[in-house]
Formats: structure tokens, C-alpha cells, sequence
């Protein structure tokens, strides 16, 4: 079998910098982002993204690029869209052209937030921001083209590399004496480099099984509010024997009302993982697991 053609865009992104490391096994990639010189991996430029695709013939297309700033978008809903769905699409029109698989990434916040269970593939969507709503749309566009795809919806995604939550937290813990976090917010942080494992061994399957084409919900096991990520990261970093000013008791929870946020959240955005689970065979780990390592590799720094 020829060594597989893999592009990837969206490679200085935290997912593209993980996918970087978990594809690299699989294939030649062409990795890009937005300012790439060589191709053009520019998500507001379509005719240039449909010109990179032929002049690369990809074997597999993977998309980590999007419009992620969630708040921003809603005064920029026309470039969330053109990133987060008219970009997507023609990634899709362009996979079904050639036969090349597309990967793609959404979001949680495809869901309204309502109730208490985690949510299935086949629930019912309802956005609440512009952010969600061009995610989905992006989804959308994937689906009609008839390409072969994976979607992968996740959640609070995180890594070492880059700014995430826990980052953030540490520092203000160093800072201040005493925190405020939003404690009705529920779903998994999920680390970027399973994101990326999970996805290398899922093309590998797809690859073998074509019927594996579809979307999937894919997060960490387990759930817990911003509140208690919070306590979980600084309790660790005080036991890493890192000085931290805030007390645990100093670290209240708050509602998501408590803060101004021009975007809608969804309070429960747990994703159930049983269909990815039994597609490809796979059990996920617990998402303290995933944190843990990442703060041991910051701390370590």
C-alpha cells in the first residue's frame, strides 16, 4: 500500500500541534495554518483552500482550524461562519471530489444545555451562541456533501502547550487570596493529545472499515464544573509543593450570571461516548487523568 498523502490544517492550533505527532506514523503530512506561505491554509481565502487540496491530493484531510474565540463571535458571526462552516464545506466538496476522508472537529456547544444526561449523537441540537450555531452549520455542510467523514464533537479541550483553564488558574492562585468559578457550567475537559491518539487510531480503523463513516461524540469520561477543575488543578500544584495564596475554602462557586459573557453557554454539555466507544473499540480515561499529566509536564517546566 502507498504511504498515505495527510493534510492538516489548523497545525499551530492545540489539536494541530498533537495531530502533528499522532499522524506522523500513518503517512506524509502537509501541515498548515492560516499564515502558511507554501499552500494555502487560510479558512477566509475558499478558492485558495480548494487549490491546495488538488495541488496536495490528499489522501486525508484533517480540519483543527476554527473560529474558537466564543465570545468574539458574536460580533463577528460572518467570519465564524466562513471558518466554522463555509470553510468546512468546502473541505467536504473537495474530500468527496477525490475519495479522501475528511476529519473534522466540533463542539459541545452544538446543544442547548437543557437537563441532566449526557448527550447522544442523535439528540436533538440547539445552539445558544453564534460560535454553536456555525459549528453546527459546519457539521451540516459535512453531512450533505456525502464525503467520507469522521466528526468528532468535544469539550473544554485543553493542552500543555498554549493558554488553557488550568494555566489560568494556577496563576490567579499565586496571585490572589481568594477565586471566584463557575460552578453550574458541567462537561469533560479533554485533552488535545488524546483528541489526537483517538483520531490516528480512528483513520487507521476507517481505512479498513468504511461503514465507521459518521459522527461521534468525543470527550474524557467522567464530568465536573469549571468550580471543581479549579480546586482539582490548585489542591494539585499545592501538593506539587507549588505556594499558592488562595485557600481552598477561598475558592468560591458562582453562578455563569456572575460574570458578563457576551455568548450563551450551555450549563450541561456532557457527551455521551458509548457509539465511539464500541465503533472503534476504545475505553476512555477518566479526564483527572489527562489533567494530571498535563500539569505534572507544566509544573515540571
Amino acid at each position: 500500500m502507498k504511504p498515505l498523502k495527510i493534510l492538516i490544517f489548523g497545525k499551530n492550533g492545540q489539536v494541530g500541534w498533537e495531530l502533528q505527532r499522532s499522524l506522523a506514523p500513518l503517512g506524509e503530512l502537509f501541515a498548515l495554518d492560516f499564515d502558511s506561505q507554501d499552500h494555502c491554509g487560510d479558512f477566509t481565502n475558499l478558492d485558495g483552500l480548494i487549490q491546495t487540496i488538488r495541488d496536495v491530493s490528499p489522501d486525508i484531510i484533517v480540519n483543527a482550524a476554527a473560529h474558537t474565540a466564543v465570545d468574539k463571535a458574536e460580533s463577528e458571526p460572518e467570519l465564524a461562519r466562513a471558518i466554522n462552516a463555509l470553510a468546512p464545506g468546502i473541505l467536504a466538496k473537495e474530500a468527496k471530489r477525490s475519495g479522501a476522508w475528511l476529519i473534522h472537529y466540533s463542539t459541545d456547544y452544538v446543544f442547548d444545555g437543557a437537563g441532566d444526561k449526557p448527550w447522544l449523537e442523535t439528540d436533538a441540537t440547539g445552539p445558544l451562541s453564534v460560535y454553536g450555531k456555525t459549528k453546527l452549520e459546519g457539521e451540516a455542510a459535512i453531512i450533505a456533501s456525502g464525503c467520507k467523514h469522521l466528526i468528532f464533537r468535544t469539550s473544554w479541550v485543553y493542552a500543555a502547550r498554549g493558554g488553557n483553564f488550568a494555566k489560568t488558574m494556577l496563576k490567579l492562585a499565586q496571585e490572589r487570596d481568594s477565586l471566584k468559578v463557575i460552578d453550574d457550567q458541567i462537561s469533560a475537559p479533554t485533552g488535545a493529545d488524546l483528541l489526537a491518539d483517538i483520531t490516528a487510531h480512528a483513520i487507521r480503523t476507517a481505512l479498513q472499515r468504511s461503514e465507521v463513516c459518521g459522527l461521534y461524540h468525543l470527550v474524557a469520561s467522567g464530568q465536573t464544573s469549571w468550580h471543581q477543575y479549579a480546586n482539582f488543578v490548585i489542591d494539585f500544584a499545592r501538593q506539587a509543593g507549588i505556594e499558592v495564596k488562595v485557600s481552598p475554602e477561598a475558592i468560591q462557586p458562582v453562578p455563569t450570571s456572575a460574570f458578563p459573557i457576551a455568548a450563551k453557554r450551555p450549563m450541561n454539555s456532557c457527551l455521551n461516548t458509548t457509539k465511539l466507544q464500541n465503533a472503534f473499540e476504545l475505553k476512555l480515561p477518566h479526564w483527572q487523568s489527562g489533567v494530571t499529566r498535563m500539569l505534572t509536564e507544566i509544573l515540571e517546566k
